[in-house]
């Protein structure tokens, strides 16, 4: 099915496939998958190359072109641009506390859950590739964080349906367990505290009294969810992008009002807060975030909340422990922790699942790290410096690891380089695989 669509400066196109569950079981159940197909306005029937968008996450839908802009600007230059709705995600079958909950009890619903990883998304692609453009044709990929990843995967398990792939922050560890994940992540995060309140001094006693007042008394959200002192360290997932620190500065300013009983956290704090920390637009992130690491020839052990597990190794991230010594609160990165799915009534739900899926140990695979070394696919990667969401220890390995990979190293850009620079990131990396630079 497609259907047509004209923004300025784009012309859209609707596709939805029917796809197996599980690919090793194609005659099983199916899903639907959604992609939109977007082009330069006046080149709808020029014969050209497609890209495929994967999009970071995990759990994160394709971005909603508005006009002909950023990065999406510049791709439609030398593409026609596939923007994919990974599965679970978007307008592809849902899979969230609401749809999950029509599969039947924690066992049914993780067992559902566990083929929504990298291996599948790829073969997704795959499929979709072929009805678009046939067998033999290949198409370009790029993979944006976790998108990344899963280009790793693409390139371990079909190469051959690649011409080039374009990798902006998401070059995985191929060897990295979750508590090497985590392990890594904690003293970046710490890092990208320290720059945060050399940036905004007045901001370490805000947080303070911010964190004093929920360690005592929680704070109820709109929604119904539990604002607790964790909950509120949170908030540092902005931290890792270009503007992160300076949106959580203004939002700590309107954090109290006066009210009958004194001060208290103002309804605009407290909205805000949720729209940050709710998991209800895409609650694969919390529910798969760590499984995208299991890999049971890495780990035996499985990840097993490996973020809750790790931070005991970094007492420095206790509040109530900073608050008695009158250090700096520090703020929590990108880690998916169990008390998550109590606090977030989009994820209350789904809590045994999760668990499940924590204790599992027989996760495939994701990287086959004997193909990557004879690939033959060209990549182009951007890594960008001190990233505080993907290792770039880690990714620099990788690069050496995986034949055919040439990096372009900056501190210009933060993790969200893609979408922040209006296309010159991408500008580059194309640029790179034409052999101008």
């Amino acid at each position: 099915m497609s259907t047509a669509g004209r923004l300025p400066g784009i012309v859209t196109s609707d596709h939805v496939f029917r796809l197996p569950l599980d690919h090793a079981a194609p005659q099983g159940e199916h899903i639907a998958v959604y992609a939109r197909e977007v082009v330069a306005a006046g080149r709808e029937d020029d014969d050209l190359p497609w890209l495929l968008f994967l999009q970071g996450g995990p759990g994160g839908k394709a971005a909603r072109p508005l006009e002909r802009d950023g990065w999406l600007g510049r791709a439609l230059d030398d593409y026609r641009v596939l923007l994919l709705d990974q599965r679970g995600t978007g307008r592809s079958t849902p899979a969230n506390r609401q749809s999950l909950a029509l599969r039947g009890d924690a066992q049914a619903q993780a067992g559902y859950l566990a083929h929504f990883r990298a291996d599948s998304i790829v073969r997704d692609a795959e499929l979709i590739r072929r009805r678009l453009l046939g067998e033999e044709r290949r198409w370009s990929l790029l993979g944006q964080s976790f998108g990344g990843f899963c280009t790793l995967t693409y390139l371990s398990l079909a190469p051959e349906g690649l011409r080039e792939a374009f990798v902006t922050g998401g070059l995985a560890g191929l060897r990295s367990s979750a508590d090497d994940v985590y392990r890594a992540a904690y003293p970046r995060v710490v890092r990208k505290n320290e720059a945060h309140y050399a940036r905004h001094p007045g901001d370490a006693a805000a947080v303070r009294r911010i964190a004093a007042h929920l360690l005592a008394t929680p704070a109820v959200l709109p929604d119904g969810g539990l604002l607790t002192v964790r909950a509120f360290q949170a908030l540092g997932m902005m931290l890792g992008t270009g503007t992160g620190s300076a949106a959580l500065h203004y939002l700590l300013e309107e954090a109290w009002v006066e009210g009958t009983a004194g001060p208290e956290l103002s309804d605009t704090f407290l909205a805000e807060v949720q729209a940050r920390l709710s998991f209800a637009q895409g609650p694969l992130y919390a529910v798969l975030h760590e499984a995208i690491y299991g890999q049971r020839s890495v780990d035996t052990a499985g990840t097993g909340w490996a973020a809750e597990r790790v931070r005991k190794e970094f007492p420095g991230f206790e509040a109530g422990a900073a608050l008695d010594s009158g250090a700096p609160v520090l703020f929590t990165g990108e880690m998916i922790y169990p008390w998550m799915f109590e606090t977030d009534p989009a994820l209350r739900p789904l809590r045994e699942a999760a668990e499940l899926l924590a204790e599992r140990t027989d996760w495939p695979d994701l990287y086959d790290v004997e193909r990557l070394a004879a690939n033959e696919v060209p990549v182009y990667a951007a890594v960008y410096h001190d990233d505080m969401y993907v290792d770039t220890a880690d990714s620099l390995e990788t690069a050496r690891a995986v034949r055919g990979v040439r990096s372009w190293i900056t501190n210009e850009w933060e993790h969200d380089g893609l979408r922040a620079s209006g296309g010159k990131v991408l500008d580059r990396l194309i640029r790179m695989a034409r052999g101008e630079i």
